[in-house]
């Protein structure tokens, strides 16, 4: 007899656990069912044990616009990093070319330039003075060349000796250093080059 109470109230006591389901309809039509609602009715589930009730579709809406947000989050996150990839293999390419002009400016007056005037820097083993304002080298680049160029019109240099970036640089003020074989110094700004 024991026995078969104890049956009886473990079967009372799981139906009372089980999940009660309350499905509204297109038209208003309610039912309690014991599994989840077809799809386009309401689907609200309710706890017997407490008498709570909670609407899985508003939490499905929830847990569906958490994910989009994730995902958006998560998409342009890759952008910018796709975009800052970009941007870096482009600054690296248009230092590359300047570079180029460079050693054709050097190859092509070697009575004018040292063959080491305007050695190139390389985006990925630059010097410590360079590596502040990688972001500019193709404009360290071009102004080096400038600065050379400059200097050999002062008729003051015969020969460029090396052209570099000085120490005295600062983020808004780049400065360059041009050395001649007339032990010539020529300290020349950004702005002064851009004129």
């Amino acid at each position: 007899m024991k026995f078969a109470l104890l049956l009886l109230g473990s079967f009372l006591s799981s139906y009372a656990c089980a999940g009660v389901y309350k499905c509204t309809d297109a038209n208003g039509k309610t039912a309690y069912r014991e599994t989840p609602c077809a799809a386009g009715n309401s689907n609200i589930q309710l706890n017997v044990k407490t008498g709570s009730a909670v609407d899985l579709d508003t939490l499905k809406h929830q847990q569906n616009n958490q994910e989009q947000q994730q995902q958006a989050v998560i998409d342009q996150q890759k952008l910018a990093q796709q975009q800052l990839t970009q941007k870096k293999e482009k600054l690296k390419q248009e230092a590359i070319d300047e570079s180029a002009k460079n050693q054709f400016l050097i190859k092509s007056n070697p009575q004018k330039y040292s063959a080491f005037a305007i050695p190139p820097y390389k985006y990925e083993q630059l010097p410590a003075l360079i590596k502040p304002y990688q972001d500019r080298l193709p404009d360290i680049e071009r102004m080096r060349r400038l600065a050379a160029e400059k200097a050999l019109a002062s008729n003051e240099c015969v020969r460029v000796e090396a052209a570099e970036l000085n120490i005295k640089s600062t983020k808004d003020a780049l400065v360059f250093l041009v050395d001649c074989s007339t032990a010539k110094r020529f300290y020349m700004t950004e702005q002064q080059l851009t004129q």
